[in-house]
């Protein structure tokens, strides 16, 4: 049985050529955590999760799987 990814963090990096070291620095968080919100290992909080949407233009809900 895999694990499903709990968000869509690294999908939406990847479809707009943007790199983890990007949404580090305007984020102002270290590379290895935002690493680890990209694998699913560790959630963001709710406030960085809207600031990540903020940072991509996208909606909220899209940062999430169903």
């Amino acid at each position: 049985m895999s694990e499903k990814s709990i968000n869509r963090i690294k999908v939406l990096l990847v479809e707009r050529k943007l790199t983890i070291i990007w949404l580090a620095e305007l984020l102002g968080k270290n590379e290895a955590t935002v690493s680890r919100w990209c694998t699913s290992d560790v959630q963001p909080t709710m406030n960085t999760f809207v600031k990540i949407a903020e940072k991509l233009n996208v909606k909220l809900t899209s940062l999430f799987n169903e």
